[in-house]
Order: C-alpha cells, then sequence, then structure tokens
C-alpha cells in the first residue's frame, strides 16, 4: 500500500486523508514539526525528509506553505482540485462592514492584519497564534470578538458552520496557495508519479503556478504582508492574477490584478509582479520587514 507522509496536526491528517481516498487507499505516515526552526516553510522540511529517506512515496503539503525554490530531489507531482481559498471570518457581524467599530480580531497572519486594517482601521488586532482548535477556543473564552482562518481548513474539517461570513478577495486576497495542496514525490519515483498524475486538476495547477509565480519574483517568504489569487476562466483560456502588498499597520497598500494566458501562467504572474514592482512594493515590503511582535 502507498504510503503518504503527512505532518501530524488534525488539518493536515485531514488532507492527507482526502488525497488517500482519491488514490483509492493509503497509509498515512505522522510527522510532528515540533523543534524546527524557521517559518512556515517547517511544516514542509520533516515530511520531505520522510520523503527522502524512503519512509513514504508521496508528501501532501498545504501549498502555502510550500517555498518557491523546491527540495532538491523531489518534485511537485500534482495538484489536487481546490477547496475555497477565500479568508472566513468567524463571530460577530455579518459582513466587514457590519462587525462593530472597534471590534477585537485575532490572526498571526501580516497579510490578514494588513488588508483587516486597510479596510477598517477602526479594529483591534491582535496576535494569535495556534492550530485551528486553539483558535477556535480563544474566541469561545470572549478574549476576541471574532478571528480570520482559512475557509478551506474549516470545510476540511467538517467545521464550515463556524464561519460567520467569507471575506471577499476583492477586500481579503488570500495567501499564494491558499486551500491548494501539493503532491510531492522524489524526482526519480516514476511509480509515485503514475499514481498521483491523474489527481491534478489543471486549473488548480494553473491558478497556482501564476500565483507562486508573483510571490517568486517578489522574493517574498510565507510571513510578507502579500496577497495572491488566481482564477481560470470556465473555458481554461485565460488566467486572472489579483495582488496585494501592503503594511502591517494597513497605512499604505498597492493593488492590482492582470489577465492572460492560462497556458503561461508563470508569464503572467512574473508580469503581474514586475508591474507591482514598478509601483514600489520592494520599498512596501523592505519596510514591512522591519515589523516585528512587539510591533504587531
Amino acid at each position: 500500500m502507498m504510503r503518504i507522509a503527512t505532518r501530524s496536526s488534525a488539518l493536515a491528517i485531514a488532507q492527507a486523508g482526502q488525497v488517500a481516498e482519491l488514490l483509492g487507499g493509503a497509509e498515512l505516515v505522522e510527522v510532528s514539526s515540533d523543534g524546527e526552526p524557521g517559518d512556515k516553510s517547517r511544516f514542509v522540511r520533516g515530511v520531505e525528509r520522510v520523503l527522502l529517506d524512503g519512509e513514504a512515496a508521496i508528501a501532501v503539503h498545504s501549498a502555502k506553505d510550500v517555498p518557491g525554490e523546491l527540495t532538491e530531489g523531489l518534485m511537485m507531482a500534482a495538484v489536487p482540485p481546490r477547496e475555497d481559498p477565500a479568508d472566513a471570518w468567524i463571530g460577530v457581524g455579518e459582513s466587514l462592514e457590519e462587525v462593530p467599530e472597534g471590534a477585537r480580531v485575532g490572526t498571526a497572519s501580516l497579510r490578514r492584519r494588513a488588508q483587516l486594517l486597510a479596510a477598517r482601521p477602526d479594529l483591534e488586532v491582535r496576535e494569535l497564534h495556534g492550530n485551528v482548535d486553539t483558535r477556535l477556543r480563544r474566541l469561545a473564552e470572549g478574549d476576541l470578538d471574532a478571528i480570520v482562518l482559512a475557509a478551506a481548513g474549516l470545510r476540511r474539517l467538517g467545521r464550515e458552520s463556524e464561519i460567520s461570513f467569507a471575506i471577499p478577495t476583492e477586500t481579503m486576497t488570500p495567501a499564494a496557495g491558499q486551500g491548494a495542496l501539493i503532491l510531492q514525490i522524489r524526482a526519480d519515483d516514476e511509480a509515485a508519479l503514475l499514481s498521483v498524475d491523474p489527481l491534478t486538476d489543471e486549473g488548480a495547477l494553473r491558478a497556482l503556478t501564476g500565483e507562486r509565480a508573483v510571490v517568486s519574483a517578489l522574493q517574498a517568504t510565507c510571513a510578507s504582508p502579500i496577497g495572491v489569487h488566481a482564477t481560470v476562466d470556465e473555458r481554461g483560456n485565460k488566467v486572472r492574477i489579483e495582488a496585494f502588498v501592503g503594511l502591517p499597520d494597513g497605512s499604505e497598500w498597492i493593488r492590482d490584478q492582470i489577465e492572460g494566458d492560462s497556458l503561461n501562467p508563470h508569464l503572467v504572474g512574473a508580469d503581474l509582479a514586475g508591474r507591482l514592482l514598478a509601483a514600489g512594493a520592494r520599498d512596501l515590503l523592505d519596510r514591512a520587514e522591519q515589523w516585528g511582535p512587539g510591533r504587531v
């Protein structure tokens, strides 16, 4: 039976379990990311080691956690159909406009912080870390009026009923890869490639490719206050990419969008990145790097 490496969090296991079902059954190999240094890429490194050591044939990652530079000896083999990429509001209000003035909102994401404050400068955005259950518990304890999480994660955990409303992407541009999964294999494993290749959704792959191209061209990291969201039209001919770059306090930001040939999503993404850079994105990103926990 095929073995799938995955992080040991509830969400990661749920994601890997869905891939196992698509494959007709597989054994999950759970890997802890505890003790791994660094940013979100630490969620990937431990799982990759299991893959390189031959303890599993496939790794399942949340696409937004995978760095632009792929690990030597490994390849991105498939991108299954994408879940809803939107950010979800859990808490008071039925739309962002209707949220009470001065509401306390929890998030660990500078991208979400920047866009929340750009839209609603009156909000009190507080730093909130932890897995989905931890964050929902903090909300239930009354420390916060609302939290923002990825809709995809809540849906995969069967907790979509917690969502008060989805924040429109024109207001809250999702993180590159949000809602998408990447199936990774060893570059020389032809059997694994044959197994996972049929799972790829072409539209999801092209959208993800365009989003990752923007992030790569901007030399951004998982922590940068950048949102990138791509969609492919019904015919599959055009890809539309929208992006946001801003300061974590919401005081300055740039938004832009572009449309191009979906057969070359990396070129479309690179073009959009070029426009963002021409509009001053590099300066915003450099200044955003100066923001630390004490300032947020």
